[in-house]
Protein backbone atom coordinates (compact mmCIF):
# COMPACT_ATOMS: atom_id res chain seq x y z
CA UNK A 1 0.00 0.00 0.00
CA UNK A 2 0.98 3.53 -0.99
CA UNK A 3 2.13 5.65 2.30
CA UNK A 4 2.52 8.85 2.87
CA UNK A 5 5.66 9.61 4.79
CA UNK A 6 7.54 12.15 6.70
CA UNK A 7 11.29 11.98 7.42
CA UNK A 8 12.91 14.58 9.29
CA UNK A 9 16.20 15.65 9.74
CA UNK A 10 16.42 14.28 6.00
CA UNK A 11 19.91 15.42 5.28
CA UNK A 12 21.34 13.85 8.52
CA UNK A 13 23.41 10.69 9.50
CA UNK A 14 20.60 8.50 9.22
CA UNK A 15 17.65 10.61 7.54
CA UNK A 16 19.68 11.20 4.64
CA UNK A 17 19.68 7.39 4.42
CA UNK A 18 16.27 7.07 5.20
CA UNK A 19 14.98 9.30 2.26
CA UNK A 20 17.43 7.70 -0.39
CA UNK A 21 15.88 4.08 0.29
CA UNK A 22 12.36 5.35 0.58
CA UNK A 23 12.92 7.82 -2.75
CA UNK A 24 14.46 5.06 -4.82
CA UNK A 25 12.14 2.59 -3.95
CA UNK A 26 9.28 4.68 -5.41
CA UNK A 27 6.33 3.07 -3.94
CA UNK A 28 5.36 5.90 -1.16
CA UNK A 29 4.46 9.36 -0.96
CA UNK A 30 7.64 10.57 0.66
CA UNK A 31 7.95 14.50 2.25
CA UNK A 32 11.47 15.31 3.17
CA UNK A 33 12.35 17.93 6.00
CA UNK A 34 15.36 19.57 6.66
CA UNK A 35 17.04 22.95 7.53
CA UNK A 36 19.18 23.65 4.50
CA UNK A 37 17.77 21.45 1.38
CA UNK A 38 20.22 21.62 -1.03
CA UNK A 39 21.11 18.05 -0.99
CA UNK A 40 17.47 16.72 -1.45
CA UNK A 41 16.69 18.59 -4.12
CA UNK A 42 17.75 15.60 -6.93
CA UNK A 43 14.49 13.80 -4.65
CA UNK A 44 12.44 16.54 -6.06
CA UNK A 45 12.49 15.18 -9.62
CA UNK A 46 11.52 11.60 -8.41
CA UNK A 47 8.59 13.28 -6.61
CA UNK A 48 9.72 13.74 -3.35
CA UNK A 49 8.32 16.90 -1.16
CA UNK A 50 10.72 19.16 -0.19
CA UNK A 51 10.21 20.96 2.62
CA UNK A 52 12.94 23.73 4.21
CA UNK A 53 12.10 23.89 7.95
CA UNK A 54 13.42 23.80 11.63
CA UNK A 55 12.37 21.32 14.24
CA UNK A 56 11.32 24.17 16.35
CA UNK A 57 8.49 25.25 13.82
CA UNK A 58 5.65 23.68 14.79
CA UNK A 59 3.60 25.23 11.82
CA UNK A 60 5.95 23.85 9.45
CA UNK A 61 6.17 20.78 10.98
CA UNK A 62 2.22 20.01 11.25
CA UNK A 63 1.79 21.14 7.82
CA UNK A 64 4.29 18.01 7.33
CA UNK A 65 2.77 15.56 9.67
CA UNK A 66 -0.65 16.55 8.38
CA UNK A 67 -2.52 13.67 6.35
CA UNK A 68 0.69 11.43 6.57
CA UNK A 69 0.49 7.56 7.47
CA UNK A 70 3.90 7.92 9.19
CA UNK A 71 6.70 10.44 10.56
CA UNK A 72 10.39 9.64 11.30
CA UNK A 73 10.90 12.46 14.30
CA UNK A 74 14.47 12.67 15.94
CA UNK A 75 16.18 15.69 18.48
CA UNK A 76 19.06 16.90 17.01
CA UNK A 77 21.91 18.17 18.80
CA UNK A 78 22.32 21.53 19.24
CA UNK A 79 26.83 22.14 19.63
CA UNK A 80 26.26 25.67 20.79
CA UNK A 81 23.29 25.07 23.37
CA UNK A 82 24.19 26.58 26.57
CA UNK A 83 21.60 24.65 28.67
CA UNK A 84 21.94 21.29 26.70
CA UNK A 85 18.47 19.62 28.35
CA UNK A 86 16.35 22.62 28.66
CA UNK A 87 17.17 22.90 24.53
CA UNK A 88 16.06 19.10 24.33
CA UNK A 89 12.99 19.36 26.27
CA UNK A 90 12.14 22.72 23.94
CA UNK A 91 12.22 20.23 21.08
CA UNK A 92 10.54 17.47 22.39
CA UNK A 93 7.90 20.05 23.46
CA UNK A 94 7.60 21.58 19.43
CA UNK A 95 7.73 17.92 18.20
CA UNK A 96 4.41 16.65 20.70
CA UNK A 97 2.46 19.86 19.54
CA UNK A 98 3.16 19.12 15.72
CA UNK A 99 2.38 15.64 16.45
CA UNK A 100 -0.79 16.76 18.16
CA UNK A 101 -2.09 19.48 16.16
CA UNK A 102 -1.63 17.41 13.05
CA UNK A 103 -3.49 14.29 13.92
CA UNK A 104 -0.82 11.85 12.56
CA UNK A 105 -1.38 8.49 14.07
CA UNK A 106 1.86 6.66 13.92
CA UNK A 107 5.81 7.85 14.72
CA UNK A 108 9.32 6.52 14.66
CA UNK A 109 11.83 8.00 17.36
CA UNK A 110 14.96 8.09 16.29
CA UNK A 111 16.72 7.46 20.32
CA UNK A 112 19.36 5.63 21.44
CA UNK A 113 20.99 2.42 23.32
CA UNK A 114 21.28 4.07 26.95
CA UNK A 115 18.14 5.71 26.85
CA UNK A 116 16.66 3.85 29.52
CA UNK A 117 18.53 6.01 31.88
CA UNK A 118 17.87 9.86 32.50
CA UNK A 119 21.01 10.68 34.03
CA UNK A 120 24.30 10.05 34.38
CA UNK A 121 24.46 9.42 30.75
CA UNK A 122 24.84 12.79 29.14
CA UNK A 123 22.94 13.52 25.93
CA UNK A 124 21.10 10.32 26.17
CA UNK A 125 19.41 11.76 29.24
CA UNK A 126 17.00 13.78 26.75
CA UNK A 127 16.67 11.25 24.22
CA UNK A 128 15.62 8.89 27.53
CA UNK A 129 13.25 12.28 28.29
CA UNK A 130 11.48 12.15 24.61
CA UNK A 131 10.60 8.98 24.86
CA UNK A 132 8.85 9.15 28.00
CA UNK A 133 7.08 12.23 26.97
CA UNK A 134 6.30 10.62 23.33
CA UNK A 135 4.44 7.46 25.23
CA UNK A 136 2.36 10.26 27.19
CA UNK A 137 0.67 10.85 23.63
CA UNK A 138 -2.97 9.22 23.18
CA UNK A 139 -4.17 7.07 20.24
CA UNK A 140 -1.15 7.94 18.40
CA UNK A 141 1.38 4.90 17.60
CA UNK A 142 5.38 5.40 18.83
CA UNK A 143 8.23 3.24 18.62
CA UNK A 144 11.43 4.13 19.77
CA UNK A 145 14.56 3.23 17.85
CA UNK A 146 17.33 2.29 20.68
CA UNK A 147 20.12 2.14 17.90
CA UNK A 148 23.62 1.29 19.23
CA UNK A 149 26.91 3.25 19.15
CA UNK A 150 27.09 4.66 14.95
CA UNK A 151 30.24 2.99 13.65
CA UNK A 152 30.11 6.30 11.89
CA UNK A 153 30.96 8.16 14.77
CA UNK A 154 34.73 7.41 14.31
CA UNK A 155 34.70 9.37 10.85
CA UNK A 156 34.59 12.40 13.20
CA UNK A 157 38.28 11.54 15.01
CA UNK A 158 39.75 11.30 11.14
CA UNK A 159 41.45 14.44 11.48
CA UNK A 160 43.02 13.17 14.81
CA UNK A 161 44.44 9.84 12.62
CA UNK A 162 45.56 11.69 10.28
CA UNK A 163 47.42 14.35 12.45
CA UNK A 164 48.58 12.31 15.91
CA UNK A 165 48.96 8.84 14.41
CA UNK A 166 46.58 7.37 16.86
CA UNK A 167 42.66 7.24 17.54
CA UNK A 168 41.21 8.90 20.82
CA UNK A 169 38.68 9.65 22.28
CA UNK A 170 37.59 10.22 26.33
CA UNK A 171 35.78 6.83 26.21
CA UNK A 172 37.40 3.82 28.11
CA UNK A 173 38.79 1.45 25.02
CA UNK A 174 38.36 -1.43 26.37
CA UNK A 175 34.87 -2.15 27.05
CA UNK A 176 32.85 -3.69 24.70
CA UNK A 177 29.51 -2.35 23.36
CA UNK A 178 27.02 -2.89 20.70
CA UNK A 179 28.20 -0.50 17.21
CA UNK A 180 25.81 -0.20 14.07
CA UNK A 181 26.41 0.93 10.72
CA UNK A 182 23.35 3.45 10.00
CA UNK A 183 22.90 2.15 6.66
CA UNK A 184 21.50 -0.52 8.92
CA UNK A 185 19.32 1.69 11.02
CA UNK A 186 17.95 3.61 8.23
CA UNK A 187 16.57 0.81 6.48
CA UNK A 188 14.89 -0.86 9.78
CA UNK A 189 13.36 2.65 10.76
CA UNK A 190 11.87 2.71 6.46
CA UNK A 191 10.90 -0.71 6.71
CA UNK A 192 8.55 0.50 9.72
CA UNK A 193 7.30 3.66 8.39
CA UNK A 194 6.18 2.18 4.96
CA UNK A 195 4.92 -1.56 6.92
CA UNK A 196 3.38 0.62 10.43
CA UNK A 197 3.81 -2.79 12.30
CA UNK A 198 3.75 -1.27 15.67
CA UNK A 199 1.15 -0.21 17.96
CA UNK A 200 1.08 1.60 21.14
CA UNK A 201 4.22 2.00 22.70
CA UNK A 202 7.50 -0.13 21.97
CA UNK A 203 10.94 0.15 21.21
CA UNK A 204 13.32 -1.58 18.61
CA UNK A 205 16.76 -1.57 19.89
CA UNK A 206 19.23 -1.83 16.48
CA UNK A 207 22.79 -3.35 17.92
CA UNK A 208 24.75 -4.01 14.79
CA UNK A 209 26.39 -7.66 14.57
CA UNK A 210 28.32 -7.85 17.46
CA UNK A 211 29.92 -5.75 20.33
CA UNK A 212 33.40 -3.99 19.90
CA UNK A 213 35.76 -1.96 22.15
CA UNK A 214 36.68 0.81 20.83
CA UNK A 215 40.38 -0.37 20.57
CA UNK A 216 39.34 -3.32 18.29
CA UNK A 217 37.17 -0.89 16.06
CA UNK A 218 40.32 0.77 15.50
CA UNK A 219 42.42 -2.18 14.95
CA UNK A 220 40.48 -2.62 11.97
CA UNK A 221 40.02 0.57 10.23
CA UNK A 222 43.71 1.04 10.70
CA UNK A 223 43.67 -2.22 8.79
CA UNK A 224 41.50 -0.74 6.25
CA UNK A 225 43.71 2.49 5.61
CA UNK A 226 47.39 0.44 5.58
CA UNK A 227 48.08 1.03 9.57
CA UNK A 228 47.61 -2.09 10.69
CA UNK A 229 49.14 -0.94 14.41
CA UNK A 230 47.10 2.21 14.74
CA UNK A 231 46.73 2.67 18.29
CA UNK A 232 43.70 3.72 20.85
CA UNK A 233 44.36 6.11 23.34
CA UNK A 234 42.04 7.55 26.20
CA UNK A 235 41.71 11.46 26.41
CA UNK A 236 41.37 12.72 29.92
CA UNK A 237 37.57 14.55 30.04
CA UNK A 238 39.58 17.87 30.62
CA UNK A 239 41.46 17.13 27.33
CA UNK A 240 38.62 16.58 25.67
CA UNK A 241 36.31 19.21 26.76
CA UNK A 242 39.23 21.58 25.73
CA UNK A 243 39.25 19.82 22.17
CA UNK A 244 35.60 20.38 21.93
CA UNK A 245 35.69 24.16 23.30
CA UNK A 246 38.80 24.90 20.55
CA UNK A 247 35.95 23.51 18.40
CA UNK A 248 33.20 25.95 18.91
CA UNK A 249 31.11 23.41 21.36
CA UNK A 250 29.61 25.26 24.27
CA UNK A 251 30.59 24.19 27.80
CA UNK A 252 27.36 22.53 28.22
CA UNK A 253 27.55 20.20 25.52
CA UNK A 254 31.23 19.15 25.84
CA UNK A 255 30.33 18.09 29.30
CA UNK A 256 27.23 16.38 27.93
CA UNK A 257 29.17 14.33 25.19
CA UNK A 258 32.03 13.39 27.59
CA UNK A 259 29.58 12.01 30.13
CA UNK A 260 27.75 10.04 27.64
CA UNK A 261 31.78 9.04 26.47
CA UNK A 262 31.96 7.72 30.32
CA UNK A 263 29.00 5.93 30.30
CA UNK A 264 30.30 3.40 27.70
CA UNK A 265 32.34 1.71 31.10
CA UNK A 266 28.85 2.02 33.01
CA UNK A 267 27.36 -0.63 31.21
CA UNK A 268 24.14 1.54 30.13
CA UNK A 269 25.24 0.89 26.13
CA UNK A 270 24.83 -2.71 27.40
CA UNK A 271 21.12 -2.81 28.67
CA UNK A 272 19.23 -3.43 25.76
CA UNK A 273 18.58 -7.52 24.89
CA UNK A 274 20.86 -8.93 21.76
CA UNK A 275 18.43 -11.59 19.78
CA UNK A 276 17.74 -11.96 15.95
CA UNK A 277 15.17 -8.69 16.01
CA UNK A 278 18.13 -6.32 17.28
CA UNK A 279 21.38 -7.61 15.47
CA UNK A 280 21.70 -6.18 11.82
CA UNK A 281 24.32 -7.28 9.19
CA UNK A 282 26.80 -4.90 8.35
CA UNK A 283 30.47 -5.80 10.63
CA UNK A 284 33.24 -3.58 11.26
CA UNK A 285 35.58 -4.88 8.68
CA UNK A 286 32.55 -4.03 5.65
CA UNK A 287 32.12 -0.92 7.33
CA UNK A 288 36.11 0.12 7.69
CA UNK A 289 36.73 -1.17 4.28
CA UNK A 290 33.50 0.78 2.45
CA UNK A 291 33.04 3.67 4.49
CA UNK A 292 36.04 4.82 6.71
CA UNK A 293 38.71 4.13 3.98
CA UNK A 294 37.29 5.86 1.47
CA UNK A 295 36.43 8.85 3.73
CA UNK A 296 39.81 8.85 4.92
CA UNK A 297 41.61 8.80 1.47
CA UNK A 298 39.42 11.30 0.13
Amino acid sequence: MKRKIVVLGATGTVGSKISEMLVNEGRHQVTLVARRTEGLEKYREMGATIIAGDVNDVKTLTNAFKNADSAFILLPDNVKAENTRAYQRQVSGKLIEAIERSGIKYIVNMSSVGSHMHEGNGIMGGTAEQEVRLNQLSDVNVLHIRSAYFMENFLRTIPVVKKMGFNGTAADGDHAIPMVATKDVARIVADHLANLDFKGKSVHAVMGPRDYTLREFTGIVGNAIGKPDLPYVQFTAEQAKQAFLSNGLSADIADNVIEMALAIKTGYMNYQQRDHSTTTPTSAEEFASEVYATVYNR
